[in-house]
């Protein structure tokens, strides 16, 4: 509880009439006599109604707050939370209001200013935008209950539980919802290659079409309807994805509101999308990270909520990528054959123990690494120089990059299939280079 305004503005007025009163008295200046007695009864009637008002502040039953707010949130955009508060209060007033917002969300709005009337219930909202994912948990929303004369103020805090997941923001993937792949993948920066062959499993018999090749003609069937009829056939079903996502230091970096971890993520998500819709199996093992978790591949595109349930709350730690553990991992799980796609961010003291881990893959699965380039290096690389200060950091930019080539040529010298792309450009470049190779029949 403490004084409001008004309290105290009248504890100034009476305090500062005491003062010139004793003033005037203290140089011999005549006033009347009751003056300070007036002033003093003024004083001690303000202090028992404040003393008065303090006690019915008290007994003021709270107010009864509900919260309304969506089951889930995308990292990152903006989404409403509707306080809803009812009373029993006999008389109008008008309350402050604050939600405590868990850390890790950030808010606008608040704190809030919410008029009560007899007999009806109020509502307010604020905006919550995620900046990190996981589970979070609301416990408390703090309310300033005024007094019935306005001396007081008065904080209760009322518990108000609640708890939200934060995903990562596919929900606009779900928005174009890719329902044709073909067409729409463009959008998003997937350029699809013309088919160099046929896809593997039959389809349906057609009749012949001005630009089938002749392999096609099924000749039983062009004999027995006595018309060219053609096979067709379709991309090859049934493969099996399985990413492996490194959690480690290294993915810690940051280019914009996003870490490279999110980025990676997300191209996760956006890959396991089209694939799962292709009608392949998606599975997901993750290594240096606190909890190493291991999702076989599995079928269907309802999988997808399953894939975002159990990565929603994972994140970067600060541990050092150990392939060889990581690749155990699968061998000792996956025995089907399957394109494995190693999303890590390499270092020069990576090259030794990933190749030797991605040998052992390539043995029995189709293995791509796919690496992330900090964008900052390009931006660096394109400006002007014209300092000294620019000049070094230019050189020391091209010779980063140039260490990168040499270790990227260094793998695929071996027969590693590499792609590197910046932070927000990997999603679209994992789905470019699955549809190439499934189109191709290489997966």
């Amino acid at each position: 509880m403490k004084p409001s305004r008004l309290l105290l503005i009248w504890l100034a007025i009476l305090l500062a009439v005491g003062t010139l009163l004793g003033t005037v008295q203290a140089l011999d200046i005549q006033t009347p006599a009751s003056l300070p007695a007036i002033n003093w009864g003024l004083l001690l009637a303000l202090l028992v109604l404040a003393l008065l008002d303090a006690v019915r502040l008290r007994r003021m039953p709270s107010p009864r707050v509900q919260r309304q707010m969506p089951g889930s949130l995308a990292l990152g955009r903006w989404s409403e939370v509707r306080l809803q508060v009812s009373h029993v209060f006999s008389e109008p007033l008008t309350l402050e209001m604050f939600d405590h917002v868990p850390q890790g969300l950030s808010f606008e709005n608040l704190p809030l200013s919410v008029a009560l009337q007899p007999g009806q219930f109020s509502e307010v909202g604020y905006r919550l935008r995620p900046l990190s994912r996981g589970h979070f948990t609301f416990a408390h929303c703090e309310v300033n209950l005024p007094s019935p004369l306005g001396l007081w103020s008065g904080k209760r805090l009322l518990d108000v539980p609640g708890d939200i997941r934060v995903y990562p923001d596919f929900a606009k993937l779900y928005g174009g919802q890719l329902l044709a792949v073909d067409n729409r993948l463009s959008q998003l920066g997937v350029r699809q290659r013309q088919r160099r062959g046929l896809g593997l499993e039959f389809h349906q018999l057609r009749e012949f079409r001005e630009g089938d090749s002749l392999r096609q003609i099924d000749w039983k069937a062009t004999a027995r309807q006595r018309t060219p009829i053609a096979r067709e056939y379709e991309d090859e079903r049934d493969q099996q994805i399985i990413f492996m996502l490194d959690c480690g230091r290294s993915m810690r970096s940051q280019d914009d509101e996003l870490s490279h971890f999110d980025h990676a993520l997300n191209a996760c998500l956006l890959l396991s999308h089209v694939a799962l819709r292709q009608g392949d199996a998606v599975g997901l093992s993750t290594f240096a990270s606190d909890r190493p978790r291991y999702l076989a591949p599995v079928k269907g595109t309802g999988y997808l909520n399953v894939l975002l349930n159990s990565v929603y709350d994972l994140d970067s730690t600060q541990r050092t990528a150990d392939y060889q553990a990581a690749a155990n991992q699968i061998l000792a799980k996956q025995k089907r054959r399957a394109l494995v796609i190693l999303i890590t961010h390499l270092r020069d003291e990576d090259d030794d123990n990933l190749l030797n881990a991605v040998k052992r893959l390539s043995v029995r699965h189709r293995v791509l690494v796919a690496s992330l380039r900090e964008t900052v290096l390009d931006e660096i690389r394109q400006c002007p120089v014209e300092t000294l200060d620019e000049a070094l950091a230019y050189c020391s930019v091209v010779d980063y990059l140039n260490a990168s080539v040499q270790r990227h040529e260094h793998l695929i010298a071996h027969g590693v299939a590499v792609l590197e792309a910046r932070p927000g450009e990997l999603g679209a470049g994992l789905v470019t280079q699955y549809l190439s190779w499934k189109k191709a029949a290489a997966l």
